[in-house]
């Protein structure tokens, strides 16, 4: 056993997850280094954690879904990502607020609005997200926000005339062959779900959003909603390794990589080290640890997942877990991923790879 299975199998052990799945790898080949899963899914059954457990993929939707969507339509030429929101939405409530921001979070916009607290039904949530203007000057602060998420799927929505899963399905997940990526899972995949936070009734939830919002909005949204397999998710991340990106080109995905927050400043006084989507080192949020390289990238989710990807060095991680079973006030998750990503790029070393030695 390696050390990221016995990383995994302590976490497990000691409490800081009921159960975990971990794939890591090298490079654009379909096999992974490693593949392991530990701990218990929650469900009643009592099942334990298989690696094909569907996760509430939570925020990881941002990047799995929008943000790929966003940058197909870029290449394409249907909209530009320096475009002001208001070219696609002439609802949108500020002129100065572009795509870009959105994207990499600097547009102003509050980090949540409580939608799921009105009295009314998804339409009239929806009518009000672009009812939500920006609470800083557009460009000058990086402040993590789902509302500019949910806007950029009502964007993508827009531009195609089609339902962002939809887009989502045909555009991304049907092409890389992620078959067990969705929004909305039917019935009969319950019991495949790993479950997310009990009830007040102590009921465990199985392939509902755990997002508040988004299962407001009627479960599908640009910053929430999707559900998954880490095996999909290696998939797509491998896609990202391909320095031609098969979904949007090589110059986009250059793009999506780079530091876009050089001009904006870190909320309470920390630096902003944002991509397109993507968390890059060096930002408040990064998860990757100490020993991952400089040029990574990676994005996590309230409910206990995370993705990281090296584009320079080829490695790529994917940790999902139901960390939020255990209730929203347990951090385990957090000392977890940084404990997962330096044993991975310890494990990058032994295999010689030349960009982490």
């Amino acid at each position: 056993m390696n050390s990221l299975e016995s990383l995994i199998d302590a976490a497990v052990a000691e409490g800081a997850v009921p159960g975990a799945v971990l794939l890591a790898g090298f490079g654009t080949s379909g096999t992974p280094v490693v593949a392991h899963a530990a701990g218990v899914t929650g469900r009643p059954d009592r099942s334990a954690m298989t690696l094909d457990t569907v996760f509430d993929l939570a925020s990881l939707t941002k990047v799995t879904a929008t943000l790929p969507l966003v940058l197909h339509l870029a290449r394409r030429g249907e909209l530009g990502l320096d475009d002001p929101v208001r070219r696609a939405l002439p609802r949108f409530p500020d002129d100065r607020v572009t795509l870009r921001q959105l994207l990499s979070h600097t547009s102003g916009l509050p980090a949540v609005w409580p939608l799921h607290d009105m009295e009314t039904d998804p339409a009239g949530r929806w009518h009000a997200v672009l009812d939500i203007r920006p609470q800083a000057e557009p460009g000058t602060v990086m402040r993590y926000s789902d509302i500019g998420f949910m806007v950029l799927g009502l964007v993508v929505e827009t531009v195609t005339g089609a339902a962002l899963d939809r887009v989502a399905t045909e555009v991304v997940f049907g092409p890389l062959g992620m078959a067990d990526t969705r929004y909305r899972p039917p019935e009969s995949w319950a019991a495949r779900c790993a479950a997310t936070e009990k009830s007040a009734e102590g009921v465990a939830t199985l392939g509902v959003v755990h997002d508040e919002n988004a299962a407001a909005l009627g479960g599908v949204a640009g910053h929430a909603g999707l559900f998954g397999t880490a095996a999909d998710l290696g998939r797509y991340l491998r896609a990202w390794l391909d320095p031609e990106f098969p979904l949007t080109g090589a110059e986009l995905r250059a793009e999506a990589l780079r530091r876009q927050t050089r001009e904006a400043e870190g909320q309470d006084g920390f630096e902003a080290w944002r991509g397109l989507g993507w968390t890059l080192r060096g930002d408040r949020w990064d998860h990757m640890g100490t020993l991952w390289p400089a040029s990574g990238a990676g994005h996590t989710g309230f409910t206990g997942t995370s993705v990281a990807i090296d584009p320079v060095g080829g490695a790529w991680v994917v940790l999902l877990t139901n960390a939020v079973h255990f209730g929203r006030g347990r951090g385990g998750i957090i000392a977890l991923r940084r404990q997962v990503h330096d044993a991975a790029a310890e494990l990058a070393q032994r295999y010689g790879s030349p960009q982490w030695t």
